[in-house]
């Protein structure tokens, strides 16, 4: 029976929705993909029906376990080219998970080619794509023609061959691909680093490094797709002994993406490090950024204030710069003028000015605000405040009517102002210019397809844990599946630390306290630090505990010190034990 007629006679499809679906399928040819796509019907429903009909088993692939022996009987070639995937040989017979079960001709080539009788079953095409990625490695069947093309395995390309081959179809095809499995990973983060016996490819995804599988053969091609990507970033590809800076413009699936290329001379080749700006995926919304009420209308009222400095600090890569542009979102409108000066610009916006530092011609974060003082701006970014002279120019710029944003590498929100007076800024300065600090780190979203309940002992939990009126605690988990990579995490959040500066820390500061003073004050004044953010978090059951134990540290320290009294200046606890 017919494809069309069981989804009638099923049930799963009305006379409207069949002629929909038909329409669809002209494209692709294939109806089973055509209702799946447009929702009307789930792709394990349809597969359950073609299995029963011509009498396929229908299983999952995610987990398979796959001798090598068994994974060489079929081409790469083939592998690809048809989405098929070896799963177990038994008995002169070979198992093949597949997703169309009406394509005979490749059933045919396959047992052709192995001399075995081929045992169709039914699998999920994502689940068959995931497998031959992992198993087969990104790019497989790319690298596989190019190894067919090349030279003798014994033999190593030269520097002229590898920069002849960068320019080759099927090279541009191979970094294509490592590129586009990237951004489809929604990797933040791609690292091609070479290693003693060929290359490694690491992507960055929720903020951790995940080792990329690679067919063997590509340790062959590494000084190719080095040049290649050096020949996309209009880079000097003869120069392989000085780091090298970059910038890669894509467009893929209608979205443009930005790719930031930094690549620096390591001790087995040049190693390279990608960052993915996709413009299309993100969405500049201080709720969104994981923001929970209290924080969001605390910070709302500080972004409309007339003048003053805010500062965002973390580490690199805790997520400074994108609140920062949700800030300015929210105030950006006709009747605000707004200027930054950025190393580099990441993203563009309509209705923001934005200024492109160039160290090497002069133009410093010093020298560009001075210049965008004289344009009349109402609020100013500042990207990053380096050194005394930008500190300077930006407490200059909020004494004269101006509100600035800018980032410090700070650890929390206290230390922002013993960091502005290290550097050289006059602490009453510092007191009477900035408004609040604001510490932030990122927290991995736990996955909401695989998302479930686990009691926890709280015993187990840390001393910290703020809520210990039960003994045991509900807290939320990822098991894993295909929709989060078998992680359990999907996306991330901030979680954040905001320190407004009242009229006693203005008093601490101006007196040159020490950070540890200034928190305890901040404490007594109801401040909300990360690790009670990254709690509440947990408690709301976005993020794990384990995530609250990798990105954060205890309070106790400070909290115990307010509990008994004690003055942080006559104790021999640094900030640096906080």
């Amino acid at each position: 029976m017919r494809l069309d007629d069981l989804l009638l006679q099923n049930q799963l499809l009305t006379d409207e929705q069949l002629t929909e679906a038909r329409h669809a399928a002209l494209a692709t040819g294939r109806l089973d993909h055509a209702v799946v796509e447009l929702g009307y019907v789930s792709e394990g429903d349809v597969l359950k029906l073609l299995g029963d009909s011509m009498g396929m088993d229908v299983v999952s692939v995610q987990e398979a376990e796959v001798r090598d022996d068994v994974l060489k009987l079929i081409p790469p070639k083939v592998v690809f080219r048809q989405q098929v995937f070896p799963l177990e040989r038994q008995n002169g017979s070979l198992k093949v998970a597949i997703n169309n079960p009406f394509d005979l001709a490749t059933l045919d080539e396959i047992a052709d080619q192995t001399g075995l009788h081929v045992e169709p079953v039914l699998a999920p095409r994502a689940e068959i794509a995931a497998a031959i990625k992992n198993h087969f490695g990104v790019g497989g069947e790319t690298v596989g023609a190019l190894a067919a093309e090349a030279r003798p395995l014994e033999e190593t390309l030269t520097t002229l061959d590898a920069d002849e081959l960068a320019e080759e179809a099927s090279v541009i095809k191979l970094v294509n691909e490592i590129l586009h499995e990237a951004i489809e990973q929604r990797a933040s983060d791609v690292h091609i680093e070479p290693i003693e016996r060929g290359l490694r490819i690491r992507y960055r995804i929720d903020g951790l490094l995940q080792v990329q599988a690679l067919p063997p053969e590509i340790h062959r091609f590494s000084a190719a797709i080095v040049s290649r990507l050096k020949i996309m970033a209009k880079l000097n590809i003869a120069e392989k002994r000085l780091p090298q800076d970059g910038r890669i413009q894509l467009r893929i699936r209608g979205r443009e993406v930005d790719l930031r290329v930094s690549i620096i001379p390591m001790t087995f080749g040049e190693g390279i490090v990608l960052r993915i700006l996709d413009k299309g995926r993100m969405k500049y919304d201080l709720r969104g950024i994981g923001m929970m009420e209290d924080h969001y209308d605390l910070w709302r009222k500080l972004i409309l204030l007339p003048h003053g400095i805010l500062l965002v600090t973390g580490p690199t890569g805790s997520g400074k710069s994108t609140t920062l542009y949700c800030a300015l979102q929210e105030i950006a409108h006709d009747d605000v003028k707004i200027i930054t000066v950025e190393d580099p610009v990441e993203y563009q916006f309509d209705r923001i000015q934005q200024i492109q530092v160039h160290t090497k011609i002069g133009l410093t974060f010093a020298a560009g605000l001075r210049s965008i003082l004289r344009h009349d701006p109402d609020v100013v970014l500042i990207g990053e405040i380096r050194d005394i002279e930008t500190a300077e120019i930006a407490v200059q710029a909020s004494l004269t009517g101006h509100l600035v944003f800018s980032t410090l590498h700070t650890n929390d929100a206290a230390s922002a102002f013993t960091r502005l007076t290290d550097m050289g800024v006059e602490p009453f300065l510092v007191a009477s210019t900035v408004e609040a600090v604001m510490a932030q780190r990122l927290v991995r979203n736990i996955c909401p397809n695989c998302k479930g309940k686990h009691l926890m002992p709280l015993a187990d939990l840390p001393s910290d844990y703020p809520d210990r009126s039960k003994e045991m605690v509900e807290i939320y988990k990822g098991s894993g599946c295909r929709n989060c990579n078998h992680t359990g995490y999907r996306g991330r959040q901030g979680i954040f630390e905001l320190l407004p500066v009242s009229d006693e820390v203005r008093y601490m500061i101006t007196d040159r306290k020490p950070s540890t003073i200034i928190k305890k004050q901040a404490l007594e004044e109801g401040l909300v630090t990360l690790r009670t953010d990254a709690w509440r978090k947990l408690r709301s059951g976005t993020t794990s505990l384990e995530e609250v134990l990798r990105v954060t540290k205890s309070d106790m320290g400070v909290r115990s010190l307010i509990e008994h009294k004690i003055d942080p200046a006559t104790t021999a606890l640094a900030d640096t034990d906080l």
